[in-house]
């Protein structure tokens, strides 16, 4: 090509690896975690700077803020400047950071979640401790690089006099990364690095004498040590933050529930709104009215209660469903030595010492540099003097400055620095008075690079430097401790006399997604056909429960909707009820084929579940629990392959799966038999193991549990019934096959379009054929022989007035 360039031939995977790893790189070092040594982004980094190098400091006035952010962004940021600008506010919100570094005047937002004014209407300064991160940075302590378009240098990193990461924390996300540090308090975090640097060798248990645990600007009451414990040992951990609150006593016998601290990064407008919510849709009964009663005195949110309530109660479901208690995950990720890593507590306090030592270090370094430079001039200065006169005779009889300064030199012996500070000397300067200060001056130089050599030719000098500076910042700044902290996390224990009436009452489920719950008087004073469904609709589902117990609903494709009974729609005997699709989304060809009941949610059985691709899986009931948005959207329970296959089968075990066996039969007819056991257990969101291997075009009828006993209450597509006992299948392993168990037919061949498996003494029970016209044909089994392998058993349904059957279940109980 033109201008010597050339065209590369590279492989798409080659070009996305290596873009994407630049772009990753860039994204966590230049965007959004922190540097372990100053605890800042580099945008926070930049503003601080940049404010610093404007004056913008906190002993001066306030100025516009989208001064400042325009600043930022043209010299050192070349990003948004809503970036710039949410940055800066954020380090100005007290509800967020334990130590502002930014003052604002204005609105900068609120813990209401209210957005900050325009950067046009508000001002802004540096906070005091903000000087702290910036203290000595013209001192050569830091390193420096150029801006993004080389027109000016910015430091790599602030000095930070304290240690700002645990002090203030940091959140963000990052591609591969993310990280939650919680904010500390200030005096906590000195002492522990103040007691590493006495003992290097210092275990965890040293340090949490120290720093007890996060110390959030909000306040609120801690729980857990054991996982604070954890958090610091490995960077990871998880910790319940609970609203500090009190129950007072009013008149005529009532309560009210006073929240003064909210746990941190809550918004306080939600909150309410949530404890309101509970209280309109009544899930719980006792709560009267919430108020914000939050003024410039404090934070107060006023939950009042009804006469003779549960106040206890109230409070820990409100605890448990609301966020006045919420879990606080730490992932102390930050950038040490270029690279993310997870610290641990004494890892960051360690990165911090070091950067410490180094600053203390470069600054003592750049101060004796500048002590010995003015030592030589201060000596020359004493020296000429002392031979004033002939001093000025050789200057007098140079030609021009440069030829006085160096015959100074050659006369004198000056240094060349002397020399220049000789000419430039003024007259007036000649007096006994410059001689005594200077003299005093030179004494003065000499113990400062004395003190200046001692320190940085004695570790233990140096240390003792920078004890003295952090416990002078600790004096200065360091405030009480905010949150208190709790040994355990408190075992909410929520009486469900307090959310949810003790009633016994009938619910159904029918096939069309009609569900409803009804009192039993309505039930019994009802005739039997008066459920209240259309007619060509059945119940699936019909049960007595109590309304503190749990309804699990299962549809063909995969997925579960959970109700507690309580809060299915309650209505009358004679009414429809709901349909599923007012609360939750399905599919058009989807429906509920299965329904259960548990008393709670801490059954220990497992289900079995089948699929008409042939897949199997057995999962234990605690995959299936619930999660916060079971009202709206369903769960996946199984993961179907092909976008055409259906569950077929959802059986519950409460027990042990020995002495179980698994009988599962294709539409073609070919059946196999084997071991429960055979089949493993796998994820809600798994598909399974193969139950059978289908023939091309095969699809399952049907997978059902057995015992050696069972018979097969089978029916085809033309409408016939037949008995088979299961143990005319021979027993295999898990996947064959299987054997014929339909005679094949040139004409019009069978085909099974489902079976149930019978125990002996139950034969006597009607079976359910239901048909395609929306029929039920009801059949005996023990009205029909027991039939063969190879036989296709005897009619039942006529197809043609009937219907053509599409199942056959058992008769609800």
């Amino acid at each position: 090509m033109k201008n010597g360039q050339t065209i590369e031939r590279l492989t798409l995977e080659d070009i996305m690896s290596e873009r994407f790893s630049r772009y990753s790189k860039s994204i966590i070092q230049e965007r959004a975690l922190p540097d372990v040594r100053d605890g800042l982004k580099p945008v926070q980094r930049r503003i601080l700077y940049a404010m610093n190098k404007d004056g913008n400091t906190y002993n001066k006035g306030f100025r516009k803020a989208a001064k400042s952010v325009g600043n930022v962004m043209g010299n050192y940021h070349p990003h948004g400047d809503s970036s710039i600008y949410e940055a800066l506010v954020r380090m100005s919100q007290g509800w967020k950071l334990r130590e502002p570094l930014i003052e604002m005047h204005g609105n900068n937002g609120s813990m209401d979640g209210d957005p900050p004014a325009a950067m046009r209407y508000t001002e802004a300064r540096l906070s005091k401790i903000a000087g702290e991160m910036l203290r000595d940075i013209d001192r050569d302590t830091v390193d420096w690089v150029l801006n993004f378009d080389d027109t000016e240098y910015e430091p790599v990193v602030l000095p930070a006099r304290f240690p700002n990461l645990l002090v203030n924390g940091a959140t963000g996300i990052s591609a591969g990364y993310a990280t939650d540090i919680p904010p500390h308090n200030l005096g906590e975090v000195i002492d522990a690095v103040i007691a590493l640097q006495k003992k290097p060798d210092a275990t965890l248990a040293d340090l949490m004498k120290y720093v007890h645990g996060p110390d959030f600007p909000t306040g609120g009451i801690i729980q857990g040590i054991d996982e604070i414990k954890k958090a610091y040992e490995t960077g990871k951990g998880r910790i319940a933050v609970r609203s500090k609150t009190a129950i007072e006593t009013l008149r005529g016998n009532k309560q009210l529930i006073r929240v003064t601290e909210i746990p941190y990064e809550v918004n306080k407008l939600q909150l309410v709104k949530q404890i309101d919510e509970i209280r309109i849709a009544k899930k719980i009964d006792g709560i009267a009215e919430v108020r914000d009663e939050s003024d410039r005195n404090g934070l107060s949110i006023a939950i009042e209660l009804k006469r003779d309530v549960d106040s206890k109660g109230i409070l820990n479901y409100l605890f448990k469903n609301t966020d006045l208690q919420i879990s606080y995950n730490f992932n102390m990720v930050a950038i040490d030595n270029m690279r993310p890593e997870r610290l641990t507590l004494k890892r960051a306090l360690s990165s911090y010492l070091e950067f410490q030592r180094l600053v203390v270090k470069k600054r003592t370094q750049f101060d004796l540099d500048k002590a010995l430079d003015r030592q030589e001039i201060v000596q020359g200065l004493i020296k000429a003097l002392s031979i004033l006169d002939q001093v000025i005779k050789t200057i007098r009889g140079s030609k021009d400055k440069a030829s006085a300064r160096n015959n100074l030199i050659e006369a004198f012996d000056f240094t060349n620095a002397q020399a220049e500070s000789i000419v430039n000397l003024q007259l007036y300067r000649l007096t006994n008075t410059d001689v005594t200060q200077l003299n005093a001056e030179a004494e003065a130089l000499a113990e400062r690079i004395e003190k200046f050599k001692a320190i940085l030719a004695d570790p233990k000098q140096l240390d003792l430097v920078l004890r003295n500076e952090l416990r002078a910042i600790k004096k200065a700044y360091a405030s009480p401790r905010l949150s208190e902290i709790e040994a355990e996390i408190e075992n909410l224990k929520i009486s469900t006399k307090v959310t949810v009436p003790d009633e016994d009452v009938v619910v159904l489920v029918s096939d069309d997604g009609y569900l409803k719950r009804s009192s039993v008087r309505s039930y019994r004073a009802s005739e039997a056909n008066e459920n209240g469904l259309k007619s060509d609709d059945h119940p699936i589902f019909l049960k007595e429960l109590n309304t503190r117990d749990h309804l699990m609903m299962f549809t063909n494709k995969g997925h579960l909707i959970y109700r507690p009974v309580f809060e299915i729609t309650d209505t009358r005997w004679k009414d429809t009820g709901e349909h599923i699709s007012q609360t939750i989304g399905l599919a058009d060809d989807e429906k509920i084929i299965k329904t259960f009941a548990f008393k709670d949610l801490k059954a220990t059985g497992s289900f079995l579940i089948a699929t008409s691709d042939g897949y199997v899986k057995l999962t234990e009931f605690n995959k299936f629990l619930p999660g916060r948005t079971y009202k709206s959207h369903a769960s996946v329970y199984e993961k179907l392959k092909q976008p055409d296959a259906n569950v077929i089968t959802i059986e519950y075990l409460s027990g042990n799966v020995d002495g179980y066996q698994v009988v599962v039969a294709s539409q073609q007819g070919m059946a196999t038999r084997y071991q429960l056991t055979e089949v493993s257990f796998s994820g809600a969101k798994s598909t399974g193991v193969r139950s059978i291997a289908l023939k091309d075009g095969d699809e399952v009828a049907s997978c059902q549990l057995a015992t050696e006993d069972s018979i097969m209450a089978i029916i085809t597509q033309r409408g016939s019934y037949k008995n088979l006992p299961v143990n005319e299948i021979p027993l295999a392993g898990r996947g064959r096959r299987g054997v014929i168990i339909l005679k094949a037919l040139k004409a019009q061949p069978h085909a099974i379009v489902g079976f149930v498996t019978v125990k002996p003494i139950d034969l006597e029970q009607p079976l359910h054929i239901y048909t395609d016209h929306r029929r039920v044909h009801d059949v005996v089994p023990i009205d029909h022989p027991m039939g063969e392998r190879y036989s296709n058993g005897s009619f039942v349904v006529d197809v043609k007035s009937e219907g053509q059957p599409i199942s056959i279940q058992k008769a609800l109980n």
